[in-house]
């Protein structure tokens, strides 16, 4: 009878142990699948939502480009901060102009920033449009 209970017991131990494996397994690809999930969903999201900005000739030919820019919500969630990373390839010191266009290339939000940078620098800088502004997705933003 000793034997029959120590064979059920190692046989019951054994079964836990293949089901706590086959669980584990599971689980794994179960949080891979869902984090690819995830990240396709915030991948489709940033395509939809992207906005883009538009930089004038004149700029550009006075040593301006734009490197990376992302638009960041306010305390009430509207989003109306762009960040952007601005290249003084030549000696600056002037005005920019934002302005922001939606879909249908209405204008719906204007800021300026005073920017003043010798060649070769770089850096963020940020630009807080109205709060009413709410830069919607596909907008434009257009740099004068």
């Amino acid at each position: 009878m000793k034997k029959l209970l120590g064979l059920l017991l190692i046989i019951i131990v054994f079964s836990c142990e293949k089901a706590k494996e086959t669980v584990n397994k599971g689980g794994k690809a179960m949080g891979q699948t869902a984090t690819e999930f995830i990240d396709g969903v915030a991948e489709g999201v940033d395509g939809t939502l992207d906005s883009k900005i538009v930089l004038s000739d004149s700029l550009k030919e006075r040593g301006i480009s734009i490197g990376k820019y992302q638009i960041e919500s306010d305390s009430l969630g509207k989003n109306n901060k762009l960040t952007v990373y601005i290249i003084t390839e030549k000696n600056f010191n002037g005005i920019l102009t934002f302005k922001v266009f939606d879909k249908n290339n209405a204008e719906y939000g204007r800021q300026t920033l005073e920017l003043k940078g010798k060649g070769g620098n770089a850096g963020y800088h940020d630009v807080l449009f109205d709060s009413r502004t709410d830069i919607e997705s596909k907008s434009t933003i257009k740099v004068n």
